[in-house]
């Protein structure tokens, strides 16, 4: 079944509207006919939004409400924090982390980031990620759609992250696995959870301290060395099997 996402405004009484690129997509790249089914969510509440497609013009597609049922999102808000990747990468990790119920993505410079992003192209670079979060929302039923947000100094992101319920750094030097599975354990429903993700190159000594100085737990995912677009989907997953108890 199609997944789209319209305003709330869009949702009147039994009715709901689609317009914006959708419409085109649903009546000339799907062909989709009066009497099918398909799903939307505003992006605002954790609701899925059953529907029958009434009728199909230029600007909008109508449908019938048919029912609602609880979304798909996971319990608690996770936010995971990415040092910057080279070229494609970016693209592979917005999409897998929005698969998996990542809430956000925030772009991290760190110290041993390759990839610098240039002033002049960050807007249309966040443009992209965004539409790839959005795409990816739709494909895996997502009620919610995860902001990827502007990269920001890792200072900063250590600043914005600190409210957070749990704080994790998957470090390569760091041992006990028996600390990571009991972390895992402790995160309950309501909780918010930060992940930080280094670059190819890892993460640098000083920031490693400067994560601990600020209530910052070091963790280890296993004697494996991990990519950096293999680590961050490590941790969601299995938080993802640990908290979906649909």
């Amino acid at each position: 079944m199609y997944h789209f996402f319209v305003s709330p405004e869009a949702i009147v009484d039994k009715t709901i509207t689609i317009t914006g690129k959708d419409v085109n997509h649903i009546k000339n790249v799907l062909r989709m006919k009066p009497g099918e089914e398909i799903s939307v969510s505003t992006s605002e509440s954790d609701k899925e939004y059953r529907c029958i497609v009434r009728d199909l013009s230029d600007d909008a597609i109508t449908c019938e409400l048919a029912f609602i049922k609880e979304g798909t999102e996971l319990p608690c808000k996770i936010y995971l924090y990415q040092g910057l990747p080279k070229s494609d990468k970016m693209e592979l990790i917005i999409q897998k982390a929005v698969e998996l119920g990542a809430f956000e993505i925030i772009p991290v410079e760190m110290k041993r980031c390759v990839m610098k992003l240039e002033p002049k192209k960050t807007d249309s670079k966040i443009q992209r990620w965004q539409a790839i979060s959005e795409a990816a929302a739709k494909q895996s039923k997502r009620t919610v759609i995860p902001e990827v947000t502007k990269p920001m100094a890792y200072s900063d992101a250590i600043a914005r992250a600190s409210e957070c319920t749990h704080k994790w750094v998957p470090y390569e030097m760091a041992d006990g696995m028996a600390h990571t599975h009991k972390l895992f354990e402790s995160v309950k429903p309501g909780d918010s959870v930060a992940i930080f993700i280094g670059p190819e190159g890892g993460f640098e000594q000083t920031e490693i301290e400067r994560a601990k100085d600020s209530g910052f737990e070091i963790i280890t995912l296993g004697k494996r060395i991990l990519r950096t677009e293999t680590a961050g989907m490590v941790v969601l997953s299995n938080l993802m099997m640990m908290l979906d108890k649909g």
